[in-house]
């Protein structure tokens, strides 16, 4: 990456600081653009869901590894639970979403519980032997008493083909036809996933993030404090695909002693730790034997600690500075926070980071862990909170003492709970990754890169003034009202 003209600015800066040039280019179409990371995670898109517990659960692992990106799961869940949920993931099929499931001796109320927990927006009605026998959605259930049986509510026209069949033949059994959802079913009849034709669609245009046994892969997290050797075994032996050594602070002692107890049970998967916002903290942690460096404190949506501490920096500095020096050493970052559009995204992978972690901006998704609420207006939400708040760290010291507890709960660093509004538009976070991926691979056209690699080789960056990035933004209603 260079910068236009060669004149950096003398002063940190955000990604709303800078903006890219296009350039010549000889690519022709973004679907000649391939997203996948170089950091040894196995990504085939460079996002990196955070390690929040109101964002990173079973259902957003599952489906952000199927369209080919990598989910942390939070420190604070006990290893025996993350063991469960690596399993259930791994389980999972790469191309066919897991349904949602009921008899036909269940209650429509059963069916309204379940179907905000997946985008597909619907409940499939087996039978004993687990043969589909009817579909509900939500419309079905519109004006029906909550224990009316979801046997007596149910559409019996379904469409049933088998899991084998490829992602093409699916679309093209749905297109154009009544049936919103393709139902797969293995050999014996029984249900087995299903597919939206947006599903299908998608399935070609993404690969999953899968281990060399075809199974699609998740991370996790674990903490500075404790038998930090013991913890990273007991998820090695859980068969995670990338460890995190997660704390605000990364460049401290107790980080690096911390990845050298990591390295002491020989993990054989890439080893992320931070975070850090300077080349002297990506030089420590790689040293410690960390293969990828997380950048950024301080930018993330739910986190207080400039505002708190006046400790931080401008994203986009940062990244650009401690890519340089991961390069040299034969590491790689992840910029984590600050990312509110799809334009940041792709300034981060100019900058050098080889994927990009999103938290909060995830929050409000059907896949994200929280219950799905509904506001004075009837607005849907689900809830975030920061992992350094009141909120997160009373769940992470359950086990101390009434007086530690009620001693650390003083000090936050984080909101403990703000509302993350779900688009009607794009309630799933499979659109949010539509949305990013089809910007990074525009942004990639316009510099005439075909990978992520040739991206960062070939960007141009300017710096523009607050007047500048207000120019780029859409005006839907016309600037007559701004």
């Amino acid at each position: 990456m260079r910068f236009i003209n060669d004149t950096p600015s003398g002063f940190d800066l955000t990604y709303d600081d800078v903006f890219l040039v296009p350039g010549r280019s000889a690519v022709e179409s973004r679907f000649d653009v391939d997203l996948s990371t170089s950091d040894g995670t196995g990504a085939t898109i460079p996002i990196v869901v955070a390690n929040m517990t109101a964002v990173a659960g079973k259902r957003m692992a599952e489906t952000v590894a199927r369209r080919g990106g990598l989910v942390v799961l939070p420190q604070d869940v006990d290893p025996a639970v993350v063991a469960e949920i690596v399993a259930w993931v791994k389980s999972r099929h790469p191309v066919w979403d897991t349904p949602l499931v009921l008899t036909p001796g269940d209650a429509v109320a059963d069916a309204l519980n379940l179907l905000p927990k997946r985008a597909h927006g619907a409940v499939v009605v087996v039978d004993e032997d687990g043969r589909p026998r009817g579909v509900v959605d939500e419309a079905a259930c519109l004006g029906v008493d909550r224990f009316t049986r979801v046997g007596e509510v149910a559409d019996p026209e379904i469409l049933v083909v088998p899991i084998t069949r490829s992602p093409r033949e699916v679309f093209e059994h749905l297109h154009g036809r009544t049936a919103r959802i393709a139902l797969g079913v293995d050999e014996r009849g029984r249900l087995a996933g299903v597919l939206t034709e947006l599903g299908a669609l998608r399935s070609e245009l993404y690969a999953p993030a899968v281990d060399d046994r075809g199974r699609l892969r998740v991370a996790a997290a674990i903490g500075v404090n404790g038998d930090v050797a013991a913890k990273a075994g007991a998820l090695l032996d859980a068969e995670i695909d990338t460890l995190v050594v997660d704390t605000a602070h990364g460049h401290q002692e107790k980080m690096i002693s911390a990845l050298k107890a990591v390295r002491s049970v020989s993990p054989a998967v890439a080893v992320a730790a931070g975070n850090v916002v300077t080349a002297e903290g990506v030089r420590d942690l790689v040293e410690a034997g960390a293969d990828v460096i997380k950048v950024g404190v301080g930018p993330g949506a739910m986190c207080t600690t400039r505002m708190m501490t006046g400790v931080g920096r401008p994203q986009f500095s940062a990244v650009l500075e401690c890519a340089r020096q991961a390069r040299e050493l034969g590491a790689h970052v992840w910029a984590d926070g600050g990312v509110r559009h799809p334009r940041d995204v792709a300034l981060a992978l100019a900058a050098g980071a080889s994927s990009v972690m999103i938290g909060s901006w995830f929050a409000g998704t059907y896949e994200s862990p929280g219950d799905l609420q509904r506001d004075e207006t009837g607005q849907p939400f689900k809830e975030s909170f920061g992992m350094a708040s009141k909120r997160a760290v009373t769940a992470r010291t359950r086990g101390d003492s009434a007086f530690d507890r009620a001693r650390k709960a003083l000090f936050e660093e984080g909101i403990s709970t703000s509302r993350m509004r779900l688009d009607p538009a794009a309630p799933s976070v499979e659109d949010l990754l539509d949305s990013i991926c089809y910007g990074v691979r525009s942004a990639c056209t316009y510099a005439g890169a075909r990978n992520l690699a040739e991206f960062h080789d070939r960007a141009v960056v300017g710096i523009q003034s607050s007047a500048g990035f207000a120019e780029g933004r859409p005006l839907p209603s016309g600037w007559q009202t701004v």
